[in-house]
């Protein structure tokens, strides 16, 4: 099988792709996120819980159900048609942008639905979808007029979900983890697929490689779609920029204004075919894609200093004019300013200074023009007022000197807007002067500071975003589908001068096979240098692992005292990593040697219930017993002896008679506590392990606890018990078990609460039985027993009233 048309498992076929009806989404979004959102939230507020579980839910699992691989496009198109209504409608622009956000946020959502499947989430991303795709012929006829479109090819743009989520800055949609998993194999190289190719400048759509997960040992050794890796074109860029900047600084070396030297011709050849790969790449993607990524602004600016430095020259070349060819040199030597830090840039891509670069340049240039339009005014006025007055050097004032006046005074330099002040006016010179340096010095300078400050502060709290979002970009840009990325330049210039003009009268076939001749005979060197890589050297390959193991092992025989100094630990490693992970692969079976709960079962752990459901459990006293039955205490607890009447009282006869007649005998019954089913009544206490005898396995102590918890089952429980869920008992967690024996009990469970049910009734016949019992005997007995006490009382109290009468005269006769 040919393997460019090798097939991913379970990959989408293009067929399935182009069904795809995106369409029906677009409407449909709209509306529910206009019927939903009213009111202007912020991203916080969208994501807070309430919302998440009352709105966002609801409408992801609407959109979930359907399987529509194209819902996430829809999704960020829709955002792209808020965001333009929050420019246009400024009025609600909060509320459009808080519906951008929603879109968003749903995207996001809906993303981790395909995260299933990771073939299926990959075509998700990068399959370019249409708008109009499943849109019916009336609306076709619409959206033609609109634009103003003859046929179907000049509506017939088509994006991939993550060219759209860059287009409309989706950030927090590219950083999230399972977005970023598919960028990052991507760049890598793991995921391979090709895009159809609608604008590019030499499209070659022959044989479209279907999503798949690379494997180099199934590839062939000279594979020309590896040039197209961002990652190994990262590092084809990089030597790229390093010849060109090798060729500048040679050309400017070796300078000669009437003619051209080779240098210099080198180095045009290496410019036109980088700004060739630089228009083809915005041809490709869109200008408002190509320009989101920071260093094409540089590379932008590079394009505009060759411009004119190539007009200067041709035309000082032409016309023999040696001024304008030293013109041309002084406008190409700007462009070491823009190359030196280019190639630097490569290694600190990801810095926080360099992230904001970008924006902190263009704010400072917007705010730049913004003051050149405000002072545009006292410019015009100081040359109105200067006349044909001189300066303090006796030069006469021009427009041009006053402007450069201006800007000195704008930098700070104070000092020449009170001594220059006069020579324009006595009067009004000193005034505007003075205001011009208060205002440009004092308040505009802060405000340009304030504004570059808070670049940076929001950027550097939302570094990772930024970040992917630049990185993103950049992956998706080396992915390219124009035929003319394969080739490094300067040989992309030969192979669009063969190329372009083959297509015209070769079919798709034979342009292809020569396509793929060109690549492989251009860059041969490059090939084999990643073939022999990802063979060999690449993560996991056979030498590679190899290689380490050999580096392992030397390392390891080495002295302690060699290992553990500071110098070999920073440029191996701390040994303690490899500790961890040795710890973590070994395969411990959970034997009795290290099984720590081999002794409790799941249903004894009282770690899943409260304080009060244990106590509950056993009822007062009687939880004390259970607690130490479930942990498997040795020791009774000591209780509190009771006082017991010589004498039974006609009560105490009943209760024994009832203890006697109850069906568990084993159990004691307590009038006088509250009963843990009804709240009154009687409740059951297991008795304890008498001190001395065998203690009870686990298994019987777990058989022990499944009994105390049944017997406290209600008969309106077991009336609910469905059957299904006493086979299943054992494959449930053990808080659904727990929550399963409460609420659905089995049959053993309903058997022991209907025996539970017979004694309480029998206890409820029993104190019938005490009501009808000869009580008024000893009602008449304590009765007299409560006379005799009073008689008592009052005699002595008439003993001792006599006593105190006494006493006051055997004291007065003394």
């Amino acid at each position: 099988m040919d393997p460019e048309q090798r097939a991913g498992l379970l990959a989408p076929s293009p067929e399935d792709l182009a069904q795809v009806k995106v369409f029906p989404l677009i409407p449909a979004l709209r509306k529910d996120v206009t019927k939903t959102i009213d009111s202007a939230l912020t991203w916080e507020q969208l994501t807070a819980a309430d919302i998440n579980w009352a709105i966002v839910r609801p409408i992801v699992n609407k959109y979930a159900s359907l399987r529509n691989m194209a819902v996430i496009y829809a999704c960020l198109v829709v955002r792209q048609y808020f965001l333009a209504e929050s420019e246009s409608e400024l009025a609600f622009a909060g509320v459009m942008l808080a519906r951008a956000d929603f879109c968003e946020i749903l995207a996001i959502k809906l993303l981790n639905r395909f995260g299933t499947n990771y073939i299926q989430l990959i075509a998700v991303l990068t399959t370019a979808w249409s708008p109009l795709a499943g849109a019916p012929q009336h609306v076709l006829d619409t959206v033609k007029q609109t634009m103003n479109a003859d046929d179907d090819d000049d509506i017939d743009t088509a994006h991939s979900a993550i060219e759209m989520a860059i287009q409309t800055e989706a950030k927090d949609l590219l950083a999230a983890p399972i977005a970023q998993k598919v960028v990052n194999d991507i760049y890598a190289g793991k995921v391979v697929f090709s895009a159809v190719a609608n604008r590019s400048i030499l499209a070659d759509n022959y044989k479209p490689r279907a999503i798949e997960i690379y494997n180099a040992k199934q590839s062939p050794f000279l594979d020309h779609y590896r040039l197209r890796v961002p990652k190994y074109g990262a590092y084809l860029e990089f030597i790229n920029f390093a010849l060109l900047l090798l060729t500048l600084v040679l050309s400017l070396s070796n300078q000669d204004k009437a003619h051209l030297t080779n240098w210099e011709i080198a180095f045009m050849v290496f410019a036109a075919a980088f700004m060739f790969e630089e228009y083809t790449a915005a041809t490709e993607h869109g200008w408002i894609i190509y320009i989101a990524n920071i260093w094409n602004a540089f590379d932008f600016s590079l394009i505009v200093i060759f411009f004119a430095y190539f007009g200067l020259r041709i035309k000082g070349l032409s016309a023999g004019d040696v001024d304008m060819s030293a013109m041309a040199f002084d406008v190409l030597s700007c462009a070491a300013c823009i190359l030196f830090p280019r190639l630097a840039f490569f290694a600190v891509s990801d810095n926080v200074v360099v992230l904001s670069l970008r924006a902190m340049i263009a704010q400072f240039v917007f705010f730049i023009g913004i003051a050149a339009i405000c002072f545009s005014g006292l410019l015009f006025t100081l040359w109105t007022l200067a006349g044909d007055s001189t300066n303090h050097e006796g030069h006469a004032w021009t427009f041009k000197s006053i402007a450069w006046l201006m800007v000195q005074i704008w930098f700070g330099n104070t000092y020449l807007s009170f001594a220059q002040a006069t020579s324009f006016h006595p009067l009004f010179g000193p005034i505007l002067m003075t205001v011009f340096a208060a205002l440009s010095n004092t308040l505009l300078l802060t405000i340009l500071i304030s504004i570059l400050s808070n670049t940076v502060a929001r950027i550097d709290a939302n570094a990772t975003q930024e970040y992917l979002y630049q990185f993103t970009i950049s992956t998706i840009e080396g992915v390219k589908s124009d035929a003319l990325f394969s080739y490094q330049p300067p040989f992309n210039i030969l192979a669009f001068l063969i190329l372009k003009p083959s297509s015209w009268f070769l079919s798709p076939r034979s342009l292809h096979s020569l396509n793929v001749f060109l690549i492989k005979l251009t860059s041969l060197p490059q090939l084999i240098v990643i073939g022999i890589y990802e063979r060999y050297l690449a993560d996991g390959r056979k030498f590679r692992e190899s290689s380490i193991d050999v580096a392992q092992a030397l390392f390891s025989k080495l002295p302690r005292h060699i290992k553990n100094m500071p110098l070999v630990e920073a440029l191996v490693g701390s040994t303690s990593n490899d500790l961890f992970e040795a710890i973590f692969d070994v395969d411990v079976e959970l034997t009795s040697e290290y099984d720590l709960f081999l002794g409790y079962d799941d249903d004894e752990r009282v770690g899943l219930r409260s304080r009060t459901s244990r106590e509950t459990l056993g009822g007062g006293a009687g939880a004390t017993s259970v607690k130490n039955e479930e942990i498997g205490a040795k020791k009774t607890p000591k209780r509190r002896p009771r006082k017991l009447s010589p004498s039974p009282s006609p009560l105490g006869k009943a209760r024994e008679r009832g203890r006697a007649q109850s069906p568990a005998g084993s159990m004691k019954m307590s009038l006088n506590e509250p009963s843990p089913v009804e709240g009154t009544g009687p409740s059951f206490n297991v008795p304890q392990t008498p001190r001395g005898s065998n203690p009870a396995t686990p298994a019987e102590r777990g058989q022990k606890q499944k009994l105390r918890v049944q017997s406290l089952l209600s008969p309106m429980d077991a009336v609910m018990s469905p059957e299904a869920l006493t086979s299943t008992s054992s494959s449930r967690s053990p808080l659904a078990r727990l929550f399963t024996q409460k609420m659905f009990p089995n049959e053993q469970q309903v058997a022991v609460a209907a025996q539970a049910e017979a004694g309480v009734r029998r206890i409820e016949a029993l104190l019938e039985d005490v009501k009808e019992l000869p009580v008024q005997r000893l009602k008449e007995e304590m009765k007299e027993l409560q006379d005799r006490q009073a008689r008592i009382e009052n005699l002595l109290l008439m003993l001792t009233r006599g006593m105190r009468n006494e006493t006051p005269h055997r004291q007065g006769t003394t």
